[in-house]
């Protein structure tokens, strides 16, 4: 992971400011754009294959959707960057997929930088960044692959239902951020599952031998969570503020609930994270105490055994005067002396509670 992180940052160095570099890993073959169009009459939702069959939405009378999959193609995303007049460094921002999350307010639009997260096929937190342009009437999303969590948005646009039909570009990019919020909900109730489950294995002492790297692997699965949320709460937070024609009041409200559902994302990690810190001294007071245990067994063993050794040593001895030994009952008696001594100590320890 080390090395590809290096190489990320390697592709951009010594290039000059604006530079449309893609610094991701997922190429696409093929250039993916959906287009929604609407208003409270009407609904258009067209697939298109070129870059120019977007520039004519730009002076639409409705809101308009513009949804780009595909960063690798940097050639038209620059097209239809220059076509919506996004500053160069906006559009150096939008392929470069190592940005924190954060918005940028410019004259005639504002530029938010997202990270989606969700769980893959594998079971695995997936994280992709998402960049968001909203401007008057319009708003474009750029994503690096296929695959999103906007499906519940899009049936919501075509069927109809709820606020969305019926308000401007704004609306659409809260339902859009609220969208991608929901789905952390998902992510860390995972991250919660595999702690819970962790930890009821590291009680019952049902642990593999790589425990120490499942928790080390899970331990940056929270960091990466956390670098992807907590920024996210500036940026609701200046929109909020923004003073825009672009965001109206009644929509700050709307926002004002995302912020608040960050905030309880935010308190789970923070919460997760201290429990990470400690499953790995859980997991090494179990393994200390199941070491004391065995110690203990040892020990009383031993202490068992050091008198019966101690006789065993004194009748072993090669001297000819040892009156014991000559008498007949000798070996029974040193017998029963010593089963009398194992079974005494036994009852001892039992009734200290040792054993």
């Amino acid at each position: 992971m080390g090395k590809n992180r290096i190489k990320k940052h390697h592709k951009k160095l010594g290039k000059a400011p604006g530079s449309v570099i893609y610094t991701g890993e997922k190429a696409t073959k093929k250039l993916f754009i959906d287009v929604f169009d609407y208003n409270m009459e009407k609904c258009v939702e067209k697939e298109l294959t070129t870059i120019e069959e977007t520039f004519s939405f730009k002076l639409s009378d409705s809101v308009t959707w513009i949804n780009l999959n595909g960063l690798n193609h940097v050639t038209e995303i620059e097209k239809l960057g220059h076509h919506f007049n996004l500053h160069p460094l906006v559009i150096e921002d939008i392929v470069s997929i190592s940005q924190r999350p954060k918005i940028d307010e410019y004259e005639d639009y504002l530029f938010v930088v997202v990270k989606m997260l969700y769980i893959d096929k594998d079971d695995t937190i997936a994280s992709e960044q998402v960049s968001f342009v909203l401007g008057n009437g319009y708003v474009l999303s750029f994503q690096e692959s296929e695959g999103d969590v906007f499906d519940a948005v899009r049936e919501r646009i075509r069927q109809g239902k709820g606020r969305a039909r019926g308000l401007q570009a704004d609306y659409l990019l809260y339902i859009l951020m609220d969208a991608i919020v929901d789905h952390y909900f998902t992510v860390i109730e995972t991250l919660g599952d595999k702690i819970e489950d962790f930890e009821d294995d590291i009680f019952l002492g049902n642990v593999s031998k790589t425990v120490n790297r499942d928790i080390q692997d899970l331990k940056r699965e929270i960091l990466r969570v956390r670098r992807a949320i907590f920024p996210l709460r500036e940026v609701i937070n200046r929109i909020e503020k923004h003073e825009s024609p672009l965001i109206q009041p009644k929509t700050k409200t709307f926002f004002r609930d995302i912020y608040d559902h960050i905030i309880q994302v935010s308190e789970n990690i923070d919460i997760y994270r201290e429990m990470i810190w400690s499953l790995m001294d859980m997991y090494m007071t179990t393994i200390s105490n199941r070491m004391n245990e065995v110690m203990k067994v040892l020990t009383i063993m031993a202490s068992i055994f050091i008198p019966l050794t101690f006789i065993a040593g004194i009748y072993g001895m090669n001297f000819d005067n040892i009156p014991e030994l000559h008498y007949k009952y000798s070996y029974y008696i040193l017998w029963g002396v010593m089963i009398t001594i194992f079974l005494g100590m036994l009852y001892y320890f039992k009734r200290k509670k040792w054993l």
